[in-house]
């Protein structure tokens, strides 16, 4: 029986932001025949140690380009915001229903309004405050409302004020880690330049040599989070997998948006990517 397609909008403050949420689940849907877009709000020109910041715009584009080949999205949209510039002012605002109701998905991931990073707080405010207004005709009337209301859901994150994560669903993505690592393999001004910069290690660029370090050193480093949903969540996801639950070692996990079309737990996991595949590779949050 054929599995009707679906759009994913997935909608993170930077251009690798997207690849790390929801990265797994994004290849794996591909691969099923659904649409998965990746936005990423500002354009990133912040986000390096020396390089000129309209140069680096141009560069993170090109890498989300890259990204966007390897994991087989849709498409990756960088909007021509300043990184670290980015605030829910009502022009703003306005942008994103546009973009919303343009791309008329099913689901809408982002982030939780409780973050480090001002630009990731402004963007899960963005996407919350237009959740209601997509369906606004007389708001931005131009753009047609859509047909279908969204779902929205944000992506882990291990902050706990003012309220910890809540895992309505976890997904395994251990068969998509090789598509992800590729993915955010791409962003080589981030995770091979920036970030180590950001750690202290001046010169960490030069250290590996070819994509088998590269690889691993993503996977210890940035594949983290996903190890340790795996582990905090392990009860949930034997729900699923039974036994089998123990040898998961990398989830994205999810929690339902209490804004936008409103869904069961088990209507929820149904759109995700092993639930669509007809598999038990969910756990739900009971």
């Amino acid at each position: 029986m054929s599995i009707p397609s679906r759009k994913y909008l997935v909608i993170g403050a930077h251009p690798d932001d997207p690849d790390e949420m929801f990265g797994g689940c994004a290849v794996k849907l591909s691969k099923l025949g659904h649409q998965v877009v990746f936005v990423s709000v500002t354009n990133g020109d912040a986000g390096h140690f020396h390089m000129d910041p309209a140069e680096l715009a141009k560069r993170r584009h090109a890498e989300t380009q890259a990204s966007a080949a390897v994991g087989g999205l849709a498409e990756y949209q960088v909007l021509d915001i300043h990184d670290g510039h980015l605030v829910p002012s009502l022009e703003n605002r306005e942008q994103i229903v546009r973009m919303i109701r343009e791309a008329a998905p099913d689901v809408v991931i982002t982030h939780r309004p409780c973050d480090y990073h001002a630009d990731h707080r402004a963007t899960a405010q963005l996407v919350q405050d237009a959740s209601f207004l997509i369906r606004v005709p007389l708001y931005c009337p131009a753009i047609p409302i859509p047909a279908t209301w969204p779902i929205f859901c944000s992506s882990w994150d291990g902050f706990r004020q003012p309220a910890p994560f809540r895992p309505d669903v976890c997904v395994a993505i251990d068969d998509a880690i090789p598509t992800k690592l590729g993915m955010l393999d791409c962003h080589v001004s981030q995770f091979y330049e920036w970030l180590p910069w950001l750690d202290g290690d001046r010169d960490f660029n030069r250290s590996l040599q070819t994509q088998e370090e590269r690889f691993a050193y993503l996977e210890e480093r940035w594949l983290e989070s996903n190890r340790r949903q795996a582990d905090l969540y392990r009860n949930q996801l034997r729900q699923g997998h039974g036994p089998a639950a123990d040898t998961i070692r990398y989830v994205e996990s999810f929690e339902l948006s209490e804004y936008g079309r409103q869904v069961t737990l088990q209507e929820f996991a149904a759109l995700l990517p092993d639930v669509a595949a007809g598999g038990s590779g969910m756990a739900v949050q009971t």
